[in-house]
């Protein structure tokens, strides 16, 4: 994902430090629990995932898209920020071209809530150039329709891994007794485009809407960032009310996923708090519903990709974005 633009300049990459993010989260996310500074004071590391049998390299063979080049960003044209094998073993459960749905849930702490889980890019993507480089309005502006996302040097798609996230979260927030759609479940050729997968979470009336990725910065980038919505009134674009609740959501996902994951923030985005805001997303600008992104984490660095190729990590971080979620919906 490119983080150029007027809208967004990345500060200068840094050594990530402990201290200052112990206090900066503490006093972002007081409902996180033990979160980052209890990891930062047992010493714990995560780096192997707690699964070496699925570090990076074990999953090359999950999938067939061209990896982009190491070293450079997502696509960051169109809005996406740009089991191990990426698949839970579940078959897609609707027809192409519609949202995944689940039935909705009778017991639970969420029942009648509605979340939406959007899978970064489709798996299919890379076979539908044309289709995916089409045009479409933002409202602040025209972007691509989407992008193919980025993979591991050793090629585990960005696709793959947000499609295993997303059925993992599905299983826990229906436990919980939400009804849960998905934008997309490989279900369809290609897309949804970056306006459809907003209008899917806008016409479902969701209580909260997040899109899953995993960043394809430089080597030596590292940690996750929650992307959230700034205040954009231009054209079809209003997010003005949808501000104040998707930053909760997005704290609440942030602390949530520090504590779940023992990972911390990135070090090249947020100053060190793992939230960014942004104004050129139109997932987020056409959202009408509280909605925020989260970059897992950066492919393209080594230690990141061993932990979002192993498949207990990504249980992990499922986990923890999905009891962000649940913190939040339960106010």
């Amino acid at each position: 994902m490119s983080y150029t633009g007027p809208d967004f300049d990345p500060p200068p990459s840094r050594r990530f430090r402990r201290g200052p993010l112990t206090v900066a989260l503490a006093a972002l996310v007081p409902g996180a629990l033990l979160g980052w500074a209890v990891y930062a004071t047992v010493g714990g590391s995560g780096d192997d995932g707690g699964d070496a049998s699925t570090s990076a390299g074990t999953s090359a063979s999950a999938s067939s898209l061209p990896p982009s080049s190491p070293g450079t960003p997502s696509p960051g044209g169109s809005d996406e920020p740009d089991g191990s094998d990426g698949s839970d073993g579940k078959k897609p459960s609707t027809s192409p071209g519609a949202p995944s749905a689940s039935a909705p849930v009778g017991t639970g702490p969420l029942r009648g809530k509605v979340v939406v889980i959007d899978p970064g890019h489709n798996p299919g993507n890379f076979r539908h150039t044309a289709e995916i480089n089409r045009q479409v309005d933002v409202g602040t502006h025209s972007k691509e329709c989407d992008t193919t996302g980025t993979s591991t040097d050793d090629g585990f798609s960005e696709a793959k891994f947000t499609l295993d996230v997303a059925h993992r979260m599905r299983a826990f927030l229906e436990g919980q007794g939400a009804t849960v759609k998905l934008t997309q479940d490989d279900d369809r050729p290609f897309g949804p485009c970056i306006d459809e997968r907003a209008r899917i979470g806008n016409e479902a009336e969701a209580d909260a809407v997040v899109s899953i990725h995993a960043d394809g910065s430089g080597t030596g980038n590292r940690g996750f960032h929650v992307i959230l919505p700034g205040s954009v009134d231009s054209g079809a674009a209003d997010t003005r009310a949808i501000v104040g609740p998707s930053r909760a959501l997005g704290e609440r996902i942030a602390g949530n996923f520090v504590r779940a994951t023992g990972n911390g923030p990135s070090n090249y985005v947020g100053g060190g708090t793992g939230l960014v805001t942004r104004k050129d997303l139109g997932g987020l600008n056409l959202s009408t519903v509280p909605k925020v992104f989260i970059e897992c984490g950066n492919m393209r660095d080594s230690k990141d990709a061993a932990l979002l190729t192993s498949g207990a990590w990504r249980q992990k971080a499922a986990q923890g974005i999905s009891e962000g979620i649940v913190s939040f919906l339960r106010g």
